[in-house]
């Protein structure tokens, strides 16, 4: 298969395994409106022979394929296969898929951390292929870009962990006379998330008279994305960090919020916060950052790719608190998977990823 094309070059073929999820539905509506992507396989073996647009209403007149079990899929015939399956699903497959110049792009977790130890505590299976996992790259584009643009493997970030990297990034990526400017031994990432974090599975934390008109905190001895948020955050710092992490699940269907807190370094008391933002993120596409004092909501980026940073510095102290808010299931997951997509095959990097977020 070819591993590169351009904007009016033939359509990229892409394969789904596990297309039965919230993120398989998502990467559906976004490629479905994909200019440059041809979806020819999706694959479910419980669902074999169901068309798409049965199980999903809103794809109705906009996809055309059936699910068909993994071995009838002919993934091998794909430019590019991604696996909305659950941890240790695209390891098991990856040696086989790459042998036939097929690329992968995962959006669990075996290709995310680089640390096999820390894989294996969290995920509580052994990892299997660590040559692929050496090779992979980090799918989050705006601190991974290049590396992406030549990967035969992504690991698409979790959900949590875009939110956190691109909200403290300019913090730990940037200098005072060549001193960091916060002090990052004493991180805190406050998060919450929609049910649909969860997945599309039958659990009674997620019922909806359990989860409705409610609010909890979760993982708070631990959580799967703190390993993977910390090894990117000690890259981008170039030593040590030290983060708190607590998530919690709140009473939406979809969206994130995650409020950060960083203590400023004595040496950066003088820096303009808000001019170090718009600066970093001035030329991507999919970070928003708004104007000083705003305090951005979740429904402002809801089934869009765009995520949205505010900065603030309470009484001009030391302490900088900064809001982020994505779709959890866009730019937490599929949409920021197309985003990689686009990447590795030469497209733009905006390719199918216009939806401008649903109000009300």
């Amino acid at each position: 298969m070819g591993n590169g094309t351009a904007a009016g070059a033939a359509k990229v073929r892409v394969g789904i395994v596990g297309g039965t999820g919230y993120t398989g539905v998502e990467l559906l509506r976004l490629l479905a409106q994909h200019p440059h992507a041809e979806l020819t396989a999706i694959t479910s073996r419980k669902e074999d022979g169901m068309p798409v647009a049965d199980m999903f209403a809103n794809l109705r007149g906009k996809v055309d394929l059936a699910f068909s079990a993994p071995e009838k899929a002919r993934l091998d015939q794909c430019d590019v296969v991604f696996f909305a399956t659950p941890h240790g699903v695209a390891m098991a497959q990856a040696q086989e898929l790459l042998a036939a110049g097929v690329r992968i792009i995962d959006l669990a977790a075996d290709f995310r951390l680089k640390n096999l130890a820390a894989f294996e505590k969290w995920y509580r299976i052994p990892h299997t292929c660590p040559a692929i996992l050496e090779e992979s790259a980090y799918g989050l584009v705006e601190i991974n870009r290049e590396a992406i643009r030549n990967a035969r493997v992504v690991g698409n970030p979790g959900c949590y962990p875009t939110t956190v990297l691109l909200g403290l990034a300019p913090l730990l990526e940037g200098r005072a006379g060549g001193q960091p400017l916060v002090d990052a031994s004493t991180l805190i990432a406050d998060c919450k998330s929609g049910v649909t974090g969860a997945g599309r599975k039958p659990e009674i934390h997620i019922l909806f008279s359990e989860a409705s008109d409610n609010f909890k905190a979760y993982g708070v001895m631990g959580h799967r994305h703190h390993p993977e948020i910390v090894e990117h955050l000690e890259r981008l710092h170039g030593g040590p960090v030290g983060l708190t992490f607590v998530p919690h699940l709140t009473p939406m269907v979809r969206g994130m919020h995650s409020t950060l807190y960083a203590r400023i370094a004595p040496e950066a008391r003088g820096v303009d916060f808000q001019a170090l933002y718009e600066q970093r993120y001035a030329n991507e596409p999919f970070v928003d950052v708004m104007p000083p004092g705003s305090t951005p909501e979740t429904r402002s980026v809801r089934a869009s790719n765009v995520l949205r940073i505010a900065v603030h510095r309470p009484d001009n102290g030391d302490q900088l608190v900064v809001l982020v808010v994505q779709d959890n299931l866009v730019k937490g997951a599929s949409g920021q998977a197309v985003q990689n997509m686009n990447l590795m095959f030469g497209l733009p990097e905006d390719a199918g990823l216009g939806q401008v977020a649903v109000l009300p």
